[in-house]
């Protein structure tokens, strides 16, 4: 897989009018107009998922993800520079997607919206600026996605790690978010939080892969990440792509799935 990285709020401005970066902005309707990045495009969270039970976090349709990259101008060729306003979770969906359709040029701008903000550059508001559409033509690659199957397969095998990236609450069961809580078998917990530091207008933290391999998230195993509804594990995703783990996957079932079945063992 192509190697990403981190980009800069300075960075970016200074390479905010090149062809060739296509900035998405990954927000709520009402955020964007009131504050986006100039010339960014947008799309809504609700554009990147399902949204129906039983695991409203999965891909949305080809036709309606060729529909939502055509109308914000994705191209080959062009480099995407995702970001959003709450230190990473919908900037890292958005980037497992980009991965998931071949398109995996992409950047994330480090701290978002907020660190954007806190440097002092220019917010634009109102509509997106009219986009060049494209005819990007999508295909789901599954190399990233797994699945419910793979998810029970990787159970007990000391070569893969299982990250759960909900609260501690979520992860120990106190918290009911499904028929039934807990967390999968083995898995290892690391809230998605605790990647992002408030006190840097929510970049990441800095020493991001001594903070996983802490936990045992290593980058010789396999690694399949999962939230509630693969939005928070879009962070966990982003990371470990950018810390260059070779084999990483979300699950995009996550919790929403797995605890609202009655054959998946779960521990507490």
């Amino acid at each position: 897989m192509t190697q990403p990285a981190t980009i800069t709020v300075e960075e970016l401005a200074a390479r905010s009018s090149s062809d060739d970066l296509l900035i998405v902005q990954v927000t709520s309707p009402p955020v964007f107009t009131q504050a986006h990045i100039p010339g960014a495009m947008h799309v809504a969270p609700t554009d990147l998922v399902r949204g129906y039970p039983p695991a409203p976090g999965e891909l949305p349709s080809e036709s309606l993800l060729t529909a939502l990259f055509r109308r914000i101008g994705l191209a080959r060729g062009r480099t995407v520079v995702t970001c959003d306003d709450e230190g990473g979770g919908w900037a890292g969906r958005l980037a497992w997607t980009l991965d998931v359709i071949g398109h995996e040029d992409w950047l994330y701008l480090d701290g978002g919206l907020h660190a954007w903000a806190a440097a002092g550059l220019p917010l634009g508001s109102g509509p997106q600026s009219a986009p060049s559409p494209s005819d990007i033509e999508i295909v789901v690659n599954p190399d990233s996605i797994a699945r419910i199957d793979a998810v029970r397969e990787a159970l007990g095998r000391e070569d893969v790690t299982i990250w759960d990236c909900r609260s501690a609450e979520e992860y120990a069961g106190i918290k009911p978010t499904a028929a039934r809580n807990g967390h999968i078998p083995g898995a290892t917990h690391l809230d998605w939080l605790d990647l992002i530091d408030r006190r840097r207008n929510m970049r990441l933290i800095e020493d991001l892969g001594g903070c996983l391999a802490s936990r045992g998230i290593r980058k010789e195993r396999d690694v399949i990440v999962h939230c509630q509804t693969h939005h928070r594990s879009g962070l966990a995703y982003m990371a470990a792509r950018l810390l260059g783990y070779p084999r990483i996957r979300a699950y995009p079932g996550s919790w929403s799935e797995w605890g609202n079945r009655d054959d998946t063992p779960i521990e507490c």
